[in-house]
């Protein structure tokens, strides 16, 4: 009984260390802001693509594919990820707000591509009186998740200070385990 369990353990533990112990190797993304403002969807997008392209990372915002008001599971559809397979395109990155001021702990269990699209996630950017914003950056490829952490901003005082911070962890996570 006992070698049978560890064998269970070390099967199931090889297997989610190798998909997410091991370099991402990004080399494309659809950049995806879960965020129900506009402005603040359209300013993580754009702010992200800039960073991303600057890395020579072939990109396109889900702003190009999902109509103003429209709903973003559009891009769990066969027709856009088949589109997006011939232009190139095996990564989608969702990025949303995952809380303000707490240590939040990654999550235990990750949703697949669809599912995490139509999961609610109702944080702006920026709230008055919070100091730290934490967000949570997952990658998908075949719908299924792929890579996923918690990035925090701390020292926040602003929408543009929030931005700021974000892009740099961002950045520093690029460099060392992404690319």
């Amino acid at each position: 009984m006992n070698r049978n369990f560890l064998v269970i353990v070390l099967f199931f533990g090889s297997f989610c260390f190798s998909s997410f112990g091991q370099k991402l190797e990004l080399r494309n993304a659809v950049v995806v802001a879960q965020q129900d403002k506009p402005e603040d969807r359209f300013t993580l997008e754009v702010k992200v693509l800039e960073l991303l392209a600057s890395k020579k990372i072939k990109t396109k915002a889900s702003l190009n594919l999902v109509k103003q008001g429209g709903s973003p599971l559009i891009l769990a559809s066969d027709s856009v990820q088949s589109t997006l397979s011939d232009q190139g395109f095996d990564t989608y990155m969702l990025i949303s707000v995952r809380g303000y001021d707490k240590r939040f702990k990654p999550s235990e269990t990750l949703l697949d591509f669809k599912d995490e699209l139509d999961a609610g996630h109702m944080f702006p950017l920026y709230r008055d009186g919070v100091t730290s914003v934490t967000f949570s950056v997952t990658f998908y490829r075949n719908n299924k998740p792929v890579h996923y952490e918690l990035i925090r901003t701390g020292n926040v005082g602003s929408r543009e200070a929030v931005m700021k911070k974000f892009l740099k962890r961002l950045n520093k996570r690029l460099e060392k385990d992404w690319l």
